[in-house]
């Protein structure tokens, strides 16, 4: 007879288990060029999608007849050399629940529009194996235990979110706007990675619950002395800003709307976009150990959320104009928990995750319903002023300029992270030829003069 420990076990389990298994089964399938049929792929999606939901819908009841708020599922130790523990483990409490949950009902309902929405399109397939990808990502990322299990997870999301922005590879603009995007996550993997070193450095183990005091969320205190916090907490602020668009790195949300309608709505309007935030709030009580970090964290959000705000007054097209309206509210979301709300954040999460995903998936019908309209009345619908218009007459032009040119991100960025390694590695280049051809004696075959630095700006995407 089973146990209440037991049952949770099982479907603690059962919640990662249904979205892994969607994974082996439809990229099994797609290897094996026996591709189920577009009905039975929509099935299984969602089927996935309820057998998740109901499992982790499950795991909170027996929670709270147990009266517990912090659950661990110990999936062993990968990996074990002095100061370094590789260890799995889902965690299940008042944070990871809720998102799983959220990430579980948003994808299913997404994938019941996408069946209809994606109808014999040429990538159909491709479309749903990168969407269970997605599933599994999410998953993985809200029951992480330690920052290695989050990491996998993490990375699953960053790579199933680029290949479906550049999803419609006969077009010249997904590929070069799904390469801007993955650079941009590169960073913030890059500073996540560098977070969990650092973190088995001072502790030996990148277990969340240790690292912040052994105390259920929201509780819990920052195991950590002296600047440990605060190197941590910098590395995981760069990780959290990179994966949420927060500024300086907002210039790729927008990129990423190239993907199909389906992908937008349940990644970059609800899901990906709060991933960065979901990190802040896990790691809470390390960045009210500091409190510079903290307000560095309100200052970026509220920065983000007026970047956000005046570029989303000027945009053309419904999909960017969401996804603008999305990072508003994130970026509230991310000052909200550097000043300690967590539980309001939580809750200011999930509703605008639920609210983004039901606006991208109505914007086709709104905008057919909306000429439909107009050729009934016979002309254009009166336009209303925009948010830019009360802006005073002499700073209007520079607000308009800079709101079309989206802050000029990705010319700073460009010209202030991209053109220094462009140099810094061509430099590289040319003097490993020089050395190269000074060992042979002569100027080998493959050792040609390197493009001029301008040909190679033209050609970064």
């Amino acid at each position: 007879m089973l146990q209440a420990a037991d049952w949770l076990n099982v479907l603690g389990l059962l919640a990662l288990g249904a979205p892994f298994a969607l994974v082996c089964l439809l990229g099994v399938t797609s290897l094996l060029d026996r591709k189920l049929s577009e009905a039975a792929t929509g099935k299984l999606c969602q089927g996935a999608s309820a057998v998740g939901l109901l499992a982790a819908l499950g795991v909170v009841a027996l929670m709270l007849w147990r009266g517990t708020r912090h659950e661990v599922i110990a999936l062993g130790e990968w990996v074990v050399i002095p100061d370094y523990h590789f260890s799995v483990k889902l965690v299940f409490d008042r944070l990871s629940l809720p998102f799983a949950i959220l990430s579980f009902l948003l994808c299913g309902t997404v994938a019941g529009f996408a069946t209809r929405y994606m109808h014999r399109e040429r990538g159909y397939n491709r479309f749903f194996v990168l969407y269970a990808l997605f599933v599994l990502g999410m998953v993985l990322t809200a029951l992480a235990g330690t920052i290695e299990t989050l990491f996998a997870g993490w990375e699953l999301v960053g790579l199933s979110s680029v290949l479906l922005v550049a999803f419609f590879q006969e077009r010249p603009a997904p590929p070069r706007n799904g390469l801007r995007v993955w650079v941009v996550y590169r960073v913030s993997d890059a500073a996540l990675l560098l977070a969990a070193i650092v973190m088995h450095h001072l502790r030996g183990e990148g277990d969340f619950y240790r690292l912040l005091g052994g105390e259920p969320w929201p509780d819990g205190h920052a195991a950590l002395a002296g600047a440990a916090p605060l190197v941590v907490g910098v590395l995981l602020v760069i990780a959290a800003a990179g994966k949420s668009a927060l500024a300086p790195f907002s210039g790729w949300l927008p990129r990423a709307m190239e993907g199909p309608t389906p992908s937008s709505a349940v990644f970059y309007g609800a899901l990906s976009v709060h991933l960065g935030a979901f990190l802040l709030l896990r790691i809470g009580p390390l960045l009210e150990a500091t409190v510079w970090l903290s307000a560095v964290v309100v200052a970026l959000g509220l920065v983000t959320a007026l970047y956000a705000y005046v570029v989303g007054s000027v945009q053309t097209d419904i999909k960017s104009a969401l996804s603008f309206a999305s990072l508003v509210q994130v970026g509230l979301i991310v000052a909200e928990i550097g000043l300690g709300f967590r539980y309001l954040a939580l809750l200011h999460l999930i509703g605008n995750a639920c609210l983004r995903t039901l606006q991208f998936i109505r914007a086709p019908s709104l905008l057919h319903d909306y000429h439909s309209l107009e050729n009934a009345l016979g002309g254009h619908l009166p336009r209303v002023g925009g948010p830019l218009g009360g802006a005073a007459s002499s700073t209007r032009p520079w607000l308009y300029r800079f709101a079309l040119e989206r802050g000029y991100l990705d010319s700073l960025l460009a010209a202030c992270v991209v053109t220094p390694f462009v140099r810094l590695f061509r430099a590289c280049d040319a003097l490993e030829r020089r050395w190269t051809d000074f060992i042979a004696g002569r100027a080998a075959p493959e050792s040609e003069a390197p493009q001029p630095y301008s040909v190679a700006l033209e050609e970064l995407p």
